[in-house]
């Protein structure tokens, strides 16, 4: 028919109109232009909390066994605000997979795989990258070699740089050393590289301050260097503070991220909240609301700190009030408050009166919530064994962990309380 589409003209538009798509900015684009990025949330715990991580292990399982959960959450994290899509890859090294007697029959490279392939369908839903994230491995801990370490994470590179994703994350490693390994092998692909540590402002378990582990990050290639992890936010600011000081020190440039607990730690020891008692499975009481993130997120900025993000503890609600506290800076308000209202204004429709009366920012600013437990303490103990790499009880292992391993663990647990 003389009326009938010309097929071959339609595909041309329609490459054409793919053409001029906008192309995303990059990380670093985005900072360098002053922009705040915001990351997403802590997978592990909140996945573990919804039945899909088993607590111990902490692995990213889930990504192939339960994708359905993985991408729900990366899509809840994307309403909440955030810029990155980090892929579920926390701990997905084939020696982390196969520690400690787990027999899981999926390989590091199956789980990264499948987790980059989530992360990017989720933030081509929006304005997100994708990040590929490696982790601290049992293999350092077990003091195998520099080159044994640095395969393990050019082994989950390798997958990063099939699946192409936008920018590239060390995170969580508790010894600077093992992170400057990391982010060696991370740069030889010319992708971007940012290097958090899970330290406060005591440094790193070798001693080495916030200060100078940043100067040796920037100095192996990272250009966005910060903390995640272990500490509560404010915790986290400062030592973020700490390390551009020391990078601003020798001369040297980078940006600076933050990625907290959305856990208060203010009885923390240098080793953070694993040392705590309630650590796993009790650390409700401590959990920030989301009026505590509005200034976490202001007093990161005021620092300095332009990608502010959150780790274990994080739910999407505490990543919107982040967004919604930086929404004058960012020029816009996530989503999710759609169905939020600033500062408690969707209170207003409530039913009773007295809560009515709650729907104004000067009440939820000076909140002081109050546990609900007569007995609880205001503090903890933190255990604070003191050990870290080289001491033999963290040689790492892929037999289970034998009755006698426990009891030797029950004796060492008696002595360290007898000691605080």
């Amino acid at each position: 028919m003389d009326g009938a589409p010309n097929v071959s003209v339609l595909s041309s538009l329609q490459e054409a109109q793919e053409d001029m798509a906008p192309v995303k900015k990059g990380i670093l684009e985005r900072l360098n232009s002053g922009e705040v990025v915001i990351g997403d949330g802590g997978f592990v715990f909140a996945l573990e909390k919804r039945g899909y991580v088993k607590a111990g292990p902490w692995t990213p399982e889930a990504a192939v066994t339960h994708p359905e959960a993985v991408r729900q959450l990366h899509r809840e994290f994307l309403r909440a605000g955030a810029n990155v899509m980090q892929t579920f890859t926390f701990y997905a090294s084939d020696d982390k997979l196969e520690n400690r007697g787990q027999n899981l029959q999926l390989s590091g490279q199956h789980i990264n795989e499948a987790a980059c392939d989530l992360a990017r369908e989720v933030a081509s839903e929006g304005d997100a990258l994708v990040a590929g994230g490696v982790s601290q491995t049992p293999s350092y801990l077990s003091c195998k070699s520099e080159s044994e370490v640095k395969a393990i994470f050019k082994k989950q590179l390798d997958v990063f740089v099939k699946k192409n994703v936008d920018f590239l994350i060390a995170e969580y490693f508790e010894h600077v050393e093992e992170a400057v390994w990391a982010v060696e092998v991370l740069k030889t692909t010319g992708k971007p590289v940012a290097a958090t540590l899970c330290i406060g402002p005591e440094g790193d378990l070798n001693g080495l301050s916030p200060g100078d582990c940043a100067v040796r990050l920037v100095k192996a290639g990272a250009q966005i260097v910060g903390v995640n992890c272990h500490f509560d936010p404010m915790t986290c600011v400062k030592t973020a503070r700490l390390m551009k000081e020391g990078v601003e020190r020798v001369g040297l440039r980078a940006h600076y991220m933050v990625q907290p607990l959305a856990y208060h730690t203010p009885d923390c020891n240098r080793q953070g909240f694993i040392d705590l008692p309630e650590f796993p499975f009790a650390l409700e009481p401590r959990v920030l609301t989301r009026w505590d993130m509005h200034r976490y997120a202001r007093e990161a900025y005021k620092a300095g700190v332009r990608y502010i993000g959150g780790c274990c503890g994080f739910e999407p609600y505490h990543i919107r009030a982040v967004a919604e506290e930086l929404a004058p800076e960012r020029g816009s308000l996530p989503a999710a408050t759609e169905k939020h209202g600033l500062w408690g204004k969707g209170l207003e429709l409530h039913t009773k009166p007295w809560v009515r009366a709650r729907s104004r920012r000067d009440y939820w600013e000076n909140i002081n919530p109050a546990s609900g437990r007569p007995l609880c303490p205001s503090l903890s103990n933190p255990e604070g064994w003191g050990v870290t790499k080289g001491h033999a009880d963290l040689i790492q292992h892929p037999e289970p962990t034998s009755p006698e391993e426990i009891q030797h663990l029950l004796q060492m647990q008696r002595k360290a309380k007898t000691k605080a």
